[in-house]
């Protein structure tokens, strides 16, 4: 990807926010890697060899039963995946899907060094904690959504989130992307989609969906 002190200068760059002891640490051992949009990091049922740290790009996090998939949380540079994060000390294997949504750059933690470097690094235990409370909150968030909101009030959370973690106005999605994420179907949010363009709470044009 690139040559060694180019990489050492760069993740010195990117990993500003964590102390120098434990950026030393992850540098001498982690393992920097892109990869493309769509890109799986890792599977359900698969054991986890590396815990991801992104450092550009987006990856998001889902589960899938039988058909249907439901998004979890999306990690955005500088946040790991907390779920392959327990897995990882409870040596089990993984119960979700990573997937690279924007291609990324990701700094790949080897699972056998967590243990120590959690020991020696409290800062390491802090930078976790934070996402599980944050990730947690966003799983109420979901449960709740699912079980109290009706699908158009969803659809339109989801994509008020979109606008918000992508920066794009008007959002480039298809209708199969949306439903896949909500765990709909395709057509189903197609006439959610028209009935909220209808209520004038989004419009629908050739370069995306524009929220009003």
């Amino acid at each position: 990807m690139m040559d060694d002190r180019s990489k050492d200068s760069y993740l010195q760059r990117k990993l500003r926010f964590l102390p120098l002891p434990l950026q030393q640490a992850l540098i001498g051992s982690g393992d920097l890697s892109r990869f493309p949009k769509g890109a799986l990091l890792l599977k359900e049922g698969q054991y986890v060899s590396a815990v991801p740290l992104v450092l550009e790009g987006r990856l998001k996090v889902y589960a899938e039963t039988a058909d249907k998939r439901l998004l979890l949380y999306y990690i955005q540079p500088e946040e790991s995946c907390v779920m392959s994060f327990s897995a990882v000390l409870e040596d089990r294997p993984s119960s979700i899907i990573a997937e690279v949504e924007e291609e990324a750059v990701v700094l790949l933690l080897p699972s056998h060094q967590l243990q120590g470097w959690l020991r020696r690094f409290p800062m390491l235990n802090q930078l976790f904690f934070r996402q599980y409370q944050r990730r947690y909150t966003e799983l109420l968030h979901n449960i709740e959504q699912l079980l109290f909101h009706r699908l158009d009030d969803r659809l339109l959370a989801y994509l008020k989130e979109r606008q918000h973690i992508t920066g794009q106005s008007p959002l480039v999605l298809t209708h199969r992307k949306i439903a896949e994420d909500l765990g709909s179907a395709r057509e189903v949010i197609s006439r959610t989609l028209k009935k909220l363009e209808a209520e004038g709470a989004v419009v629908m044009t050739d370069s995306g969906i524009k929220i009003c």
